[in-house]
């Protein structure tokens, strides 16, 4: 038997928008809770979400919106995160997700990259000062949440006739998100997701979670991640689901404090909050959960026994994914047994196609033997915004995404992820690819070579190692040093960990770098 499979579901696909599908739930759920933002004790009920997303919906077309314009949203989790992620989708302009992490040359990028028209940004987060890096840029069109120009933003407004004409003038397939995404060229790729991609993927999730409109979901995951406002907000309003917003980034205790006092169904996050959450679960009334998924990294067996044990989780589920496939492919059941949970992603999603083939033949593999995992359906990505060939390099001519991750599935068509054919590392749920650090580490002065890899940590899972030979003469560098290099020009979990100086890299006879070599290597170093 082949490892190809493929699934379809009661449900149909949704043919319809963001915003048609969002209003189609507040008819039916009006007066229901839709979002809860818990440290500021604010409340929308359906009706009250619609209301605030049509006003900055018609603020954005009074000040000159038009479809298709890109809007950036920079900022932690928050109400506004939400209601600009709606207010965009009805009026056809397509949201940037900027992560809260990135610093003023990964701003600078993702600005020019993809043509903003309009920034909305916080102030602060974690010590970050938004303002100074925006202004370090000298981009000027930006609105700052919670300053006199987002109140005078909401004070201008068009006749309702305008909103509902934008949306009568929308497509399910339209380019509605782009999502930064690391990429082997040094800077990230603009992965473009429409409609159909990522409302169909949030509703099929929250079908696989068994969501109906008496689900209320506890999101400490990020927003500008698939994670957050796919899985989490999309798949919440498709069924008439609550959103509850624990605090603006992710700490255990208000999150478990958010699952106590609201009373939450179910629970989002990567293994290392879970392992957090453990830490403390004791201490907090959980027996409101009954779900929840784990994903964004390789969930260790014991944490995922814990949580279904000590976090009253019985149904919780592992989901894998990529940015460009919406984000999820594959993900376990809640009638699957522990072991399947534990050792395997699940098996392929309703409406969309996987195989497992030779990385170099590119046939499809014999079930149970590795090759690289395939996957297609409504599911893939648009392409990456204005990199044609870097879209062909990923996306095949049968529209197959190519993911880049060795796997294996078995006679039951479980999929198992066992490496990566790419050298990304994967650092507490973030994806990080080292040729991006590599690229920064080679403006050190007194770095003439770099490479990256990434070696085992007990916390996050991975962490980076950088092997730097230095230029001759200059005295060592130690990981201080280069910490301090990097620190408020990378994104804080970029930053390797570990440095080991050498003076040149292992290689294969045709001069290619050994970076598993150097991974064997770094582990021997470290006592790991």
């Amino acid at each position: 038997m082949q490892s190809y499979s493929s699934a379809v579901a009661p449900a149909p696909l949704l043919g319809e928008t963001i915003g048609g599908n969002f209003e189609r739930t507040v008819a039916r759920f009006g007066g229901r809770e839709a979002l809860v933002e818990v440290p500021t004790g604010r409340r929308w009920t359906y009706a009250e979400l619609d209301a605030a997303v049509n006003r900055l919906a018609r603020a954005l077309l009074a000040s000159g919106i038009a479809k298709g314009d890109r809007i950036g949203i920079w900022a932690p989790n928050c109400a506004e995160w939400v209601i600009v992620q709606y207010a965009t989708a009805k009026i056809g302009a397509i949201l940037v997700n900027v992560n809260p992490a990135y610093r003023g040359h990964e701003l600078d990028h993702v600005v020019r990259q993809s043509g903003l028209r309009l920034l909305i940004s916080a102030l602060t987060h974690k010590g970050s000062d938004y303002r100074a890096m925006v202004e370090e840029i000298g981009f000027a069109d930006v609105v700052y949440l919670g300053e006199p120009g987002w109140d005078r933003l909401l004070e201008l407004t068009v006749p309702e006739e305008r909103l509902r004409e934008r949306m009568a003038s929308l497509s399910p397939d339209d380019a509605i998100n782009i999502q930064y995404t690391s990429g082997t060229t040094g800077f990230p790729k603009g992965a473009t997701l429409s409609h159909h991609n990522i409302l169909n993927n949030g509703f099929f999730v929250g079908e696989g979670l068994g969501y109906t409109e008496d689900d209320r979901i506890c999101l400490p995951v990020p927003f500008y991640h698939c994670f957050g406002m796919v899985m989490g907000n999309l798949g919440a309003t498709s069924h008439g689901a609550c959103v509850v917003i624990p605090a603006p980034g992710f700490d255990p205790e208000l999150t478990l404090r958010a699952v106590q006092e609201e009373r939450c169904t179910s629970l989002y996050g990567v293994p290392t909050m879970f392992i957090a959450e453990l830490e403390i679960a004791a201490r907090f009334d959980l027996t409101s959960l009954r779900t929840g998924i784990m994903a964004g990294s390789p969930c260790p067996v014991e944490v995922m026994k814990r949580v279904v044990t000590e976090m009253n989780m019985a149904e919780v589920a592992i989901c894998y994914g990529m940015t460009e496939t919406s984000p999820v492919s594959t993900m376990t059941r809640s009638d699957d047994s522990l072991e399947r949970r534990t050792e395997t992603v699940g098996q392929v999603m309703p409406h969309v196609e996987v195989k497992i083939t030779h990385p170099e033949t590119g046939l499809t593999v014999p079930r149970g033997e590795p090759g690289e995992l395939c996957t297609r359906g409504y599911s893939v990505m648009l392409g990456y915004w204005n990199e044609p060939s870097k879209t062909s390099e990923a996306i095949d001519a049968a529209r197959w995404m190519h993911t880049g991750d060795l796997a294996t599935m078995d006679a039951d068509g479980y999929v198992n992820v066992v490496g990566r054919i790419k050298d990304m590392v994967i650092r507490g749920g973030e994806n990080i690819y080292p040729r991006e650090v590599e690229e920064f580490l080679y403006r050190h002065p007194d770095i003439t070579d770099v490479q990256v890899v990434g070696v085992p940590d007990t916390k996050y899972g991975e962490e980076l190692m950088a092997w730097i030979v230095v230029r001759q003469g200059a005295a060592p560098l130690t990981a201080e040093a280069v910490r301090e290099f990097c620190a408020g020009k990378l994104a804080h979990y970029k930053i390797p960990r570990y440095v080991h100086v050498v003076d040149g890299f292992p290689m294969t006879v045709t001069g290619k770098i050994r970076k598993v070599e150097m991974r064997e290597e770094g582990v021997r170093l470290l006592g790991l």
